[in-house]
């Protein structure tokens, strides 16, 4: 734990206040994930166990005010330009349009400008929030979709809620929350009826597809590194789906390695079924490949847990308490001393794309997914 007597270097001497996030291997911060919750309504398998799950304590978890502190020391202070709210699931705090509401209202002291807003869901309830969160000052979703059947959307998550996550994410387009973008976890066995299907109907309907390799953070027995469908498995399948891709490179400092896709028709012969077949637009799908092709080199994210601690890594097993100083009274200066310190501490790659690796290699998160904030 952090106490405010800590917040002094070893000579006695206060530890300088810095203007931006920057680690010892001159990577900038500017991406926050901030998550308002470890609670969740569906139960993904990849994601947490079927039950058994313990909540973090509801007098841990970051109250409004606390999560609206961070946020304003991360933009007006350090140069943070882009906020994503995270679970857990989000939508399961009441108070989520008042977050977002918060946030909005930030100015960017190196810009002027507001930060961009998101949040990462998946889409149980969007339907009915998503006008108010719009005009709250929203600017984008990330929904989480592994597959359009319903019976394997069942079998993933562990609840039959296809259609009201589809009726969300009408929701979202008719607030005027579009291009949806769509994460789908590759999972192994099921890849190959799944990633077809999804990226036709998401290049039809105008969402953003990003598949994400499953990463070691769910249930323990959920992941073995020789089980991972990396990117390579993944380009494999769609072209064999008949999918023409050409290679776009990868945004700056964003996760996803990006592949234009040229107009076509999907076979039905590439399906388990006829369902899905049938001509497609041009458009492009990414790949985030965290585990066999990391991006470590030119990260820019640092993230929050719901229960207040500071991560500088999705897989970091370091974490840096900030609930505990600001309800000891510790001012703006004592935190960025505290954020910036952990920053710079950051190791230059996690390791995870090399887990037999001993004693280097990498070591799982004590914390599920959902109790960090994807």
């Amino acid at each position: 734990m952090t106490c405010l007597a800590d917040l002094t270097s070893v000579s006695g001497a206060p530890v300088a206040v810095p203007d931006v996030l920057v680690d010892r291997h001159g990577r900038t911060v500017r991406d926050l994930r901030l998550s308002v919750t470890d609670r969740c309504n569906l139960r993904c398998t990849y994601c947490m166990p079927a039950e058994g799950l313990e909540w973090l304590p509801t007098p841990s978890l970051l109250t409004t005010q606390e999560i609206a502190r961070l946020a304003r020391i991360g933009v007006e202070r350090l140069g943070i330009e882009r906020i994503r709210l995270t679970g857990g699931e989000p939508l399961m705090r009441k108070d989520l349009e008042e977050i977002v509401a918060s946030v909005s209202t930030l100015r960017s002291a190196r810009t002027g400008t507001k930060p961009d807003i998101g949040i990462t869901t998946n889409g149980l309830g969007l339907d009915k929030r998503a006008a108010r969160l719009r005009a709250a000052g929203l600017d984008r979703v990330n929904v989480s979709i592994d597959t359009l059947d319903p019976r394997e959307y069942s079998l993933a998550t562990r609840r039959d809620r296809l259609e009201d996550v589809l009726r969300g994410v009408a929701g979202a387009e008719a607030a005027g929350l579009a291009p949806i973008k769509v994460n789908a976890v590759a999972m192994p066995g099921t890849l190959d009826r799944r990633a077809a299907r999804l990226l036709a109907e998401c290049l039809r309907r105008g969402w953003q597809l990003r598949f994400i390799e499953h990463m070691p953070l769910g249930p323990r027995e959920s992941w073995r590194p020789e089980q991972v469908v990396g990117q390579e498995e993944i380009l494999q399948v769609l072209t064999q789906a008949g999918f023409t891709l050409r290679q776009a490179g990868r945004a700056d400092r964003r996760p996803a390695a990006l592949w234009h896709v040229k107009a076509g028709r999907l076979d039905p012969r590439a399906l388990s079924s006829h369902e899905g077949a049938g001509a497609y637009p041009a458009g492009s799908v990414g790949i985030i490949s965290s585990v066999t092709a990391p991006f470590c080199h030119d990260c820019d994210r640092t993230r929050v847990t719901a229960d207040g601690r500071l991560m500088t890594c999705l897989f970091s097993s370091t974490e840096t308490d900030l609930r505990t100083p600001m309800r000891q009274g510790a001012t703006d200066e004592d935190l960025i001393r505290l954020w910036a310190g952990a920053t710079w501490a950051k190791p230059l790659a996690h390791g995870s794309d090399e887990p037999w690796a001993v004693p280097d290699g990498f070591t799982r998160p004590a914390r599920t997914m959902s109790a960090i904030g994807g």
